[in-house]
């Protein structure tokens, strides 16, 4: 009978365990669905602004009564040009307005049918080949010249679809180049947010190492691990901000040196983020096999975590974190003065957080090289 009790006061335990994970990951993906709506709602607004604008333009300025591609234009090159370079989008709109165009005249001279599709698409995509080589300007051709051909086969419509079709990207190229869907400020604060989401998980490892907490410790692995969404993020920021000033006048001078500068970032901050995951996989074994870290490198974990945060904030302020060298300076110093120990996941810690002091230095304006030099050897 105890026995019989015990095991289903122990079949309780894990049914709480297990419903409190899956109340604990609920709430994560809930956060994390509002924070990717809160990222995109200006590109959202932004489609749905564009695409009103772009039917009101050819049905009251062009005078089409149904300027059905005039919006669908749009946000289809809108949605490319979203965290892609402008080129993205104007090949779209080079094979949208040629498929259209193609469509247009195939359906006046013979009309619609299986031969003609074959014919029409055929005809499309070698004509989008002719002009430019990019793959998503030949697919848009097919696609549209199908469309048409298919679906909205009205001769008598002549060549309204494609004009309406130039004005939905038309428009959308211009608020792609004048109102990004990723503002020049975009880098920057996704920068920050890289920074402070290394500090946090670096905080959580420390608080996971000291208590010796094995669920603390899986929780610190998947935040490092969560961190490559930021960085992908990033990447899609970076891109289009160096697209909008290459090609915008409004943006040309003055904006490429801050833009260029963030770009530049883009590496060293993956490598922090590659060396934060190894150093989370090791804290999740050390704790599992109840290895000793040293205090000395629980504080140096805390220690990066700080100046990292003052990194993030200096980005939030507008400015390269070029006045946290000096501390990250003494940090690899104070570093390098600690003695190694015979346990393999506190050697790989301290390893990997010397690593993270480089890469960070390097995030201030240093080379590779550079960034290497100031951190000492260790003192045997």
């Amino acid at each position: 009978m105890a026995r019989a009790g015990f095991s289903m006061h122990r079949m309780k335990l894990r049914a709480f365990d297990l419903s409190e994970r899956s109340a604990a990951y609920g709430r994560r993906s809930l956060r994390k669905r509002v924070g990717r709506l809160r990222s995109r709602l200006w590109f959202l607004v932004q489609c749905a602004v564009t695409a009103g604008l772009a039917w009101w333009l050819a049905q009251v300025v062009v005078g089409h009564p149904l300027p059905f591609f005039a919006p669908v234009a749009a946000i289809i090159v809108l949605g490319v040009s979203y965290g892609q370079r402008v080129r993205r989008a104007v090949e779209v709109a080079i094979g949208v307005a040629v498929g259209v165009f193609i469509g247009d005249v195939f359906v006046v001279l013979f009309g619609t049918g299986v031969w003609q599709i074959i014919v029409v698409c055929l005809v499309a995509m070698a004509v989008a080949t002719l002009i430019d080589t990019g793959t998503l300007v030949t697919i848009q051709a097919g696609v549209q010249a199908i469309i048409v051909t298919t679906l909205l086969p009205q001769p008598d419509q002549a060549l309204d679809r494609w004009v309406d079709a130039a004005v939905g990207c038309g428009l959308a190229l211009l608020v792609t180049i004048l109102l990004p869907a990723a503002p020049l400020a975009k880098p920057r604060v996704m920068s920050a947010r890289v920074l402070e989401d290394v500090a946090a998980t670096l905080t959580a490892a420390r608080q996971a190492l000291g208590a010796g907490d094995q669920q603390a410790a899986d929780a610190v692995l998947d935040q490092a691990r969560a961190g490559e969404a930021n960085l992908a993020e990033l990447d899609e920021a970076t891109s289009e901000g160096m697209a909008v000033v290459r090609y915008s006048v409004f943006f040309r001078h003055g904006s490429m040196p801050a833009v260029q500068a963030y770009a530049e970032l883009a590496e060293p901050l993956d490598r922090l983020t590659r060396n934060l995951r190894v150093l989370a996989r090791r804290v999740a074994v050390a704790v599992w096999r109840g290895e000793r870290v040293p205090d000395a490198y629980r504080e140096l974990i805390g220690d990066v975590a700080h100046v990292t945060t003052f990194m993030a904030g200096e980005m939030w302020d507008r400015r390269l974190p070029t006045a946290a060298r000096s501390r990250l300076v003494a940090v690899a110093e104070r570093s390098s003065t600690l003695p190694i120990t015979d346990d393999l996941s506190a050697v790989v810690i301290l390893a990997q957080l010397r690593s993270m002091v480089t890469d960070l230095l390097m995030l201030t304006g240093l080379s590779a090289g550079e960034a290497r030099e100031l951190v000492p050897d260790m003192e045997l």
